[in-house]
């Protein structure tokens, strides 16, 4: 039996008597704000749409928040000024279903979307059709007015390199597609095809942070792991810690990427944050209205083609991954679908 985003089964029962602050999170918050706000974002946007504003390259960190951009900004020559919007969405298949909407279907027709996020085909092609599909929210986005794959000028599955659980030369098995890929197929998009507007969707620093591991060639820490760490032991700040060396390994991908791309306008934003506690709330869930989960930064900076990068990763097909494959993989990325 479903209640909420929990299951009711013994294990959960346990966990709620031992961490009732997650009942909150998980049922009552479920019910009282995220589902009815979930609805009425399918009626009524709330939030910035990427599309509303100008640029000419939209990068987008999965889960990064301002206050981790603004901790990292003296690494970074290319970081300025870290502003923020309000995203459109509490999750990343809440972003992409409200984002790539029916408002928008003229510029898209223009725009390059490359993703490593696995809702991208979740969302534009297979239209929400989730293997395990009694979450209520999910449920929801089909009242979304979001385009078909079809309606973009592009779309590339970027996540079906290295996803979890394979091994790859770039990454570790306990994570997700690595920024390289991405980084490489947007540099080789830049110069070789003409869009107006190209959208890039990383994946890190989301959970699992694997950057410590993957250059350590290890396995996993515990605090490496997830939200599921900070719940049994309330030590959040190494979780933040692993989340914000996450955030490093992908923007030491982005400094190479802002050198061999030609833009005026580079925006540095996310689909949305995270929350590691604030509130009694952790990690990020649809219709969140949580400020560390649905502010994120508003960043620009600009390109340059120095050719200082050569790209070595060709163009995946655009055959559509297995759905039962593609939730194992964001059932192991920590997604109740």
């Amino acid at each position: 039996m479903e209640i909420g985003e929990w299951n009711l089964n013994w294990q959960n029962i346990k966990r709620a008597v031992q961490h009732p602050s997650r009942v909150v999170d998980e049922i009552l918050l479920y019910f009282l704000i995220r589902s009815p706000l979930t609805f009425i974002n399918a009626i009524r946007p709330f939030g910035t749409n990427i599309f509303d504003r100008e640029w000419d390259v939209v990068i987008i960190l999965d889960t990064c928040r301002v206050d981790a951009l603004k901790q990292l900004q003296d690494e970074y020559d290319f970081i300025k000024i870290v502003d923020s919007v309000w995203s459109v969405g509490g999750n990343s298949p809440e972003w992409i279903a409200r984002t790539f909407d029916s408002r928008h279907t003229d510029v898209l027709k223009n725009t390059a979307y490359l993703s490593a996020n696995p809702h991208a085909q979740r969302i534009l092609e297979d239209k929400i059709q989730y293997e395990n599909d009694n979450h209520f929210n999910f449920r929801l986005l089909r009242n979304f007015p979001s385009v078909d794959k079809e309606d973009l000028g592009k779309l590339e599955y970027i996540f079906k390199y290295e996803p979890m659980g394979e091994s790859g030369q770039y990454g570790h098995r306990s994570g997700g597609t690595p920024p390289r890929y991405v980084t490489d197929r947007a540099i080789d998009v830049g110069r070789n095809e003409e869009y107006e507007r190209l959208v890039l969707h990383y994946f890190q620093p989301h959970s699992p942070w694997v950057a410590n591991a993957n250059a350590d060639n290890s396995e996993l820490r515990p605090h490496e792991e997830g939200f599921g760490y900070i719940t049994e032991t309330g030590d959040s700040d190494s979780a933040w810690e692993a989340y914000l060396d996450d955030l490093r390994w992908v923007l030491d991908d982005i400094e190479i990427l802002i050198n061999n791309i030609d833009a005026d306008k580079i925006v540095i934003t996310a689909d949305h944050g995270d929350a590691f506690g604030e509130y009694n709330v952790l990690s990020h869930k649809i219709g969140a209205i949580h400020p560390k989960i649905r502010k994120v930064p508003w960043m620009v900076t600009s390109g340059k083609d120095t050719n200082t990068h050569t790209t070595s990763i060709e163009e995946p097909d655009d055959t559509a991954v297995n759905k039962e494959q593609i939730d194992n993989q964001l059932s192991a990325l920590g997604y109740k679908t």
